[in-house]
């Protein structure tokens, strides 16, 4: 009997610990190194590190359209590629998503006038 009445307590003490813990303490963090080539565009670039997911939001608050490049490098991960337009006065999102484990990521944006 008091064999079983351990084994319910350690639960019970388990999830009352991870109830007190902060969120972040649970949460999976990581270092985000942000390279930006703007070639002189009044582009604003910025991340938004969650757990499992990377968000880079890019705002135009120029008067031509961009073409933003992104490269990130997620090592283990493989390195993904994408590309955002981002009209003048808007902004846009690109969400990078964990398929492993991060420690660190390394964002290249660079940003090109496009013909509308």
């Amino acid at each position: 009997m008091p064999h079983r009445s351990r084994t319910r307590i350690v639960p019970a003490g388990l999830a009352l610990a991870m109830a007190v813990l902060p969120r972040a303490a649970t949460a999976q963090t990581y270092d985000v190194d942000l390279k930006t080539t703007l070639n002189g565009l009044p582009v604003e670039v910025e991340t938004v590190p969650m757990s499992g997911v990377l968000v880079v939001r890019i705002t135009n608050p120029g008067s031509v359209k961009v073409r933003c490049d992104l490269r990130y490098n997620a090592s283990p991960q493989p390195i993904g590629r994408a590309h955002v337009y981002v009209e003048p006065g808007k902004t846009e999102e690109d969400a990078y998503r964990a398929k492993r484990k991060w420690f660190d990521v390394a964002v290249e944006v660079t940003c090109n006038p496009v013909d509308q």
